[in-house]
């Protein structure tokens, strides 16, 4: 009987959860684990996590490493969370399996076992633990965070930044890999040389060659005079390549060659020329896969990523959301101050859409939609409406996003998060925070549109501004299980493959 391949994420039991011990100003402890080959042609292996992120697969560059053809060169990865270790797929040829299931992600109990290839892998929790090093400071560079999850981000970027080693940024639109690419250059010893970008994604595929390269007069039609390529231009520095999957697969054995000797050749040139360049490269893709499908060079993966850092998304540090837009106000602020005009401020219930809201568009979306309304603000305070206005205002177009770089299922799942939100505002505006009205209209039974409203910060009844009381019911119900407040979409919407959800 074929095994099922419906994807699903199991989350860890109550007395499994708790794999962070300690929270120190400067540390963490995670506690240990280990994964061992119970069936297979590795059958009696064992790996001892004592990492936060280890890589399983067929490739040398992987923490286990299964000798299996059945196994993808970057099958998987485990990744020590609050809630537990994390074992995800690498968007593999032949998928994990647990269960008789296809699983995309799965936390990790005690004696969870699971098939990879043709190897049955079980893990084993230990009492040992592991010191995970947060920085204490919130800041790095121009980026800032509080949250445990930007302070190990900082650590290891603090630790890595005066070295000359290449550093792959990876994270989504938004998140900040730019400015950390500055602070990483401006703590380094090379912070007195240049600092030069290169967005892949913004100069057409025909032109990175040259613009990377440089060409020598003569090299082709138009080109009248020699013309310098940005490694000569960040010669002694650090050169940012943005976007770097966006890079053709023709250009990067010659990128390769730079970084391993050292040396750039000018297009139409015969002649090389010794270059010192640090490379920090980022990118929203996951370039495992793109080598997989043949569209991104392993060896070049491997020489980019001696240290590799993932940014985490603003939907999942929120504990940060305040500092941001505190800052972003200070700033403003400051502008204001120096042409003589009153300074403005932000509402508590503002501040509570603020962080409600999942930002698929991240620190950058925040960021413009904070400059966007305190101009277009007609008083000294933005209020709620001010946001929902700008936010979910009828006259704007809408901003769900597709995210074709992530994988389907995920990106929808954040599609629906942010049209629940939209909806339920609107909804819950438009009868002027009567909680029974607006559960009518929608359909919904009025205690499920209540967790909802609440889930996403949406004030109703007495809460709710220049709105009338509700119509019936305890304004003082609370939500029974509080997962429903940390997970904005998993209980709004049927689940594929649950009763009342898509079977795709």
């Amino acid at each position: 009987m074929e095994p099922k391949t419906r994807e699903f994420l199991v989350r860890p039991e109550v007395t499994q959860r708790t794999v962070f011990l300690n929270e120190a100003r400067d540390f963490k402890l995670v506690r240990q684990g280990r994964l061992v080959v119970a069936k297979g042609s590795e059958a009696g292996l064992e790996y001892r996590l004592q990492k936060e992120r280890i890589l399983i697969g067929r490739s040398s560059a992987c923490d286990l490493r299964l000798n299996d053809s059945s196994v993808s060169a970057l099958h998987a990865e485990v990744l020590a969370r609050p809630e537990g270790y994390l074992l995800r797929d690498l968007d593999s040829t032949n998928g994990i399996f647990m269960l008789g299931h296809r699983v995309r992600e799965v936390y990790l109990n005690e004696g969870s076992q699971f098939q990879v290839g043709n190897n049955l892998l079980r893990f084993e929790p230990l009492q040992s633990v592991l010191r995970i090093p947060l920085s204490r400071r919130d800041r790095f560079g121009k980026a800032m965070g509080a949250s445990v999850k930007m302070r190990e981000v900082f650590a290891v970027l603090e630790k890595v930044a005066p070295s000359d080693l290449p550093v792959l940024l990876r994270g989504e639109t938004g998140t900040g890999k730019e400015l950390l690419a500055e602070a990483i250059h401006a703590y380094s010893l090379r912070k007195n040389h240049p600092f030069v970008v290169l967005d892949c994604g913004a100069v057409p595929a025909t032109l990175i060659e040259d613009t990377l390269f440089g060409h020598e007069r003569g090299a082709f039609t138009g080109a009248d005079s020699m013309r310098r390529g940005l490694f000569e231009e960040a010669d002694g520095g650090t050169l940012f390549i943005d976007e770097i999957g966006e890079l053709d697969v023709s250009l990067q054995p010659k990128l390769l060659r730079v970084l391993e000797h050292h040396e750039v050749q000018r297009v139409g040139g015969v002649k090389t020329l010794p270059v010192d360049v640090r490379v920090v490269a980022a990118t929203h893709r996951n370039l495992r896969q793109m080598v997989e499908e043949g569209r991104f060079r392993e060896d070049l993966l491997y020489r980019l990523s001696v240290v590799e850092v993932e940014i985490p998304p603003l939907r999942e540090r929120p504990e940060d959301i305040r500092m941001l837009v505190q800052a972003a106000l200070a700033e403003f602020n400051a502008e204001r101050k120096a042409a003589g005009r009153e300074e403005m401020a932000i509402d508590p219930l503002a501040l509570q859409l603020l962080d409600a809201h999942p930002w698929p568009g991240n620190v950058r979306e925040l960021r413009n939609t904070l400059e966007r309304v305190l101009h277009l603000c007609s008083g000294p305070v933005v209020s709620r409406q001010d946001l929902m206005l700008d936010m979910f205002g009828g006259n704007r177009r809408s901003t769900l996003a597709v995210d074709v770089g992530l994988p389907y299922k995920e990106s929808k799942a954040r599609l629906v998060s942010r049209f629940e939100q939209e909806y339920l505002t609107r909804l819950v505006q438009e009868e002027g925070g009567n909680l029974s009205r607006a559960a009518r209209r929608a359909g919904l039974a009025r205690q499920h549109l209540r967790t909802l409203c609440r889930r996403y910060a949406i004030p109703v009844g007495a809460e709710a501004q220049d709105g009338e009381a509700e119509g019936s019911g305890d304004p003082g119900e609370e939500i029974t299980d509080p997962s429903l407040a940390d997970r904005p979409q998993e209980n709004g919407a049927p689940s594929p493959g649950e009763p009342g959800g898509e079977n795709d």
